[in-house]
């Protein structure tokens, strides 16, 4: 029989984070599911028990590109060199390409280089746009896996099927959020439905028995780890695996619902949230749940403006647009602090800008 340790539970979160709506009723009954986050206590890794795989269909509406922003372009960029150290004069497979930033940034360096991604809507011939599977019959020399494996239930054998895929050989780039990041940072609205499993670097060395590298990226919010796949091994988990939850995970969700109100009521300010990504969209529903009113979502990714946010439906502004809205010393809630300059200098320091993730308020 299975142990297993809960850690953290959230009801009716969206299925989809990214996906985008066309219209705020479509996005208000958008599928929902629920957050049962518990840890194995035999392999040690952490995932969502209440996931149901059959609900995830990733199609052209599901939006998760960042490469709007320059800082997320320089986080590609570094990664892209990490690439370049560990699989010079390889061919190279990326399965989960998603909108194919990162594939051609690999090309631009003189990789061959081949893509599989449903959710891909240009027309580069080196991206499938399918699932990966065996039956693609396609293997490279490495493989690339960005943001791919918080997503899919069972990911050791995942990496098993990539494994027999690839012919029982080569070498694997992966990354993924660390879960230790989200608990140091009580990082609430990191945790939703759309990722199932949740990583540290421990649980990696513990999945590969040969790891070239590995580290944090993206101001500590990543994970990356290269490794051979032919040594891919269910995790055997040790008093020293177990996950130090924090108690007060929640604490920061009734500062920000206090806030927000607040300001509201006394100053007649409104509410503004920069980032309409996966981030966002949950900070936004617990704030709506809680009564404390969002005015306005700002995102930079002209996939996203003028769309609504699943659960809550916000609509989703241009920075201009929304700028145009705001009065001078608004609150904006930053939901990604790898931004804040950028996020600044597009709308000219004007602004009371709180980090969510760092800020106690």
């Amino acid at each position: 029989m299975t142990r297993r340790r809960e850690l953290y539970r959230a009801s009716q979160l969206p299925v989809f984070q990214n996906r985008m709506f066309h219209s705020e009723q479509a996005a208000r009954d958008c599928a929902k599911g629920d957050v049962l986050l518990v840890q194995d206590l035999d392999t040690g890794l952490i995932f969502n028990h209440a996931f149901r795989p059959e609900l995830m269909q990733y199609d052209a509406d599901y939006q998760n590109e960042q490469a709007e922003s320059v800082v997320f372009q320089r986080h590609l960029e570094q990664m892209s060199n990490l690439v370049v150290k560990h699989f010079h004069g390889d061919s190279l497979l990326e399965v989960g390409c998603g909108k194919g930033r990162f594939l051609e940034l690999l090309q631009e360096l003189g990789f061959d280089i081949k893509g599989v991604d449903p959710t891909y809507e240009g027309s580069n011939p080196a991206v499938i746009k399918e699932y990966f599977t065996p039956a693609l019959g396609v293997r490279a020399d490495g493989i690339v896996l960005r943001h791919v494996l918080e997503h899919v239930k069972d990911p050791v054998g995942f990496l098993s099927n990539i494994r027999d895929a690839n012919g029982g050989t080569g070498k694997i780039y992966i990354e993924v959020p660390c879960f230790d990041w989200i608990c140091a940072h009580r990082s609430w609205f990191d945790i939703f439905y759309e990722h199932v499993n949740y990583f540290r670097l421990s649980d990696f060395s513990r999945m590969f028995g040969v790891v070239h590298e590995a580290g944090h990226a993206f101001g500590g919010q990543y994970l990356y780890i290269v490794a051979d796949l032919a040594t891919i091994r269910s995790p055997k988990c040790d008093a020293a695996d177990q996950v130090e939850f924090p108690t007060d995970f929640l604490g920061p969700v009734n500062q920000y619902v206090n806030r927000v109100k607040t300001q509201s009521a006394d100053h007649g300010s409104p509410a503004a949230i920069w980032g309409g990504a996966s981030k966002g969209v949950i900070f936004s529903l617990f704030m709506q749940r809680a009564g404390a009113k969002i005015d306005l979502v700002i995102d930079i990714n002209p996939a996203k403006q003028g769309k609504y946010l699943a659960a809550t439906g916000f609509r989703v502004h241009a920075p201009e647009e929304a700028i145009a809205k705001l009065t001078s010393g608004a609150d904006l809630y930053v939901m990604n602090s790898n931004y804040l300059r950028e996020i600044q200098e597009q709308t000219a320091h004007q602004f009371n800008y709180i980090l969510v993730e760092h800020e106690r308020i």
